[in-house]
């Protein structure tokens, strides 16, 4: 993860991607009148039916994403779901994006609602600092080439209720092509650091800094208590077989559908060619937003 200081004041275009079924708030309203103050154009999604009408009369350039300028930042109203979306949009674009959370937990993001003006402010002011996150790519084998690209997890999985599936995990790093080892379970999780605060954190993974360069590897619910979360190279490519499985399972990017599994079917799972820029302001760092947002060591209360 490389820090890159001094990015914001050439900011005169913002995407904004909002969260899907997103209940009626006036940050839209709110935005919009601080983009106006600052002359920034908003460039909205293409189908986004909650954007404002460009009538002229707000003081600001109203665009689709897709028309006019290229945005110099991407805005993600939401939480880590819409954070998630709003970072496949920016890493088309080649921009960093910036996280208000009107979610639930919103580790990745950067600014709370009340915050929103304040952070963009800091932005625009210089402020802001870029924390670079590598992706994932995984392939399944026998589809042609076709790659998914996750910045937090891949996951393959079993579909039906209560029901388990053999492993088979193979790596290789530097040429050298190594088995890992086989056992049941419900699923893999292949987690960059990144993801590590989520599915892969639940499963009982381990929480990794963002500037760790390596990947982390879960079973879900595994059927032995000797299969524990892995960490291995960034730049190992990963191999996971499902040897006997007796239904198709499914393969997830970042919590999307990407693929189905059957018996022998293998996925291979690398670290990714494109990075994503996350903009941090300043005092957010990884280990303040892990002690509020998780409560990482937080003492139990007191009982009188």
């Amino acid at each position: 993860m490389s820090r890159v200081g001094g990015f914001g004041p050439e900011v005169r275009t913002a995407g904004v991607v909002l969260r899907k079924r997103l209940p009626e708030t006036p940050v839209i309203g709110r935005l919009v009148s601080f983009a106006a103050e600052r002359d920034i154009a908003l460039s909205f999604e293409p189908d986004e039916e909650r954007a404002p009408e460009p009538d002229g009369l707000l003081g600001t350039s109203i665009l689709r994403l897709g028309s006019g300028p290229s945005p110099d930042l991407i805005v993600s109203l939401g939480g880590d779901g819409t954070m998630l979306r709003a970072a496949r949009r920016a890493m088309d674009l080649g921009v960093p994006v910036l996280g208000v959370n009107l979610g639930r937990l919103g580790f990745l993001t950067s600014a709370s609602e009340a915050e929103m003006e304040e952070g963009l402010g800091m932005v625009l002011a210089g402020k802001a600092r870029l924390d670079r996150r590598f992706t994932l790519t995984a392939e399944i084998d026998g589809d042609g080439g076709e790659l998914v690209e996750a910045l937090n997890d891949i996951v393959v999985h079993t579909v039906g209720a209560a029901r388990v599936a053999a492993f088979e995990l193979a790596m290789a790093d530097e040429g050298d092509d190594q088995l890992i080892g086989d056992f049941t379970a419900d699923g893999v999780i292949v987690t960059t650091p990144t993801g590590s605060t989520a599915y892969s954190l639940s499963a009982g993974g381990p929480i990794i800094s963002p500037g760790v360069e390596c990947l982390v590897v879960t079973a879900i619910c595994p059927h032995s208590l000797t299969v524990r979360p892995l960490v291995i190279p960034a730049d190992a490519a990963l191999r996971i077989r499902t040897p006997d499985a007796g239904e198709e399972l499914n393969l997830t990017a970042d919590g999307r559908f990407s693929g189905k599994l059957s018996a022998n079917r293998e996925v291979r799972i690398r670290r990714g060619k494109r990075s994503c820029e996350l903009v941090r302001l300043p005092g957010h760092t990884f280990f303040r937003t892990m002690r509020r947002k998780l409560n990482w060591a937080a003492r139990p209360p007191e009982r009188g």
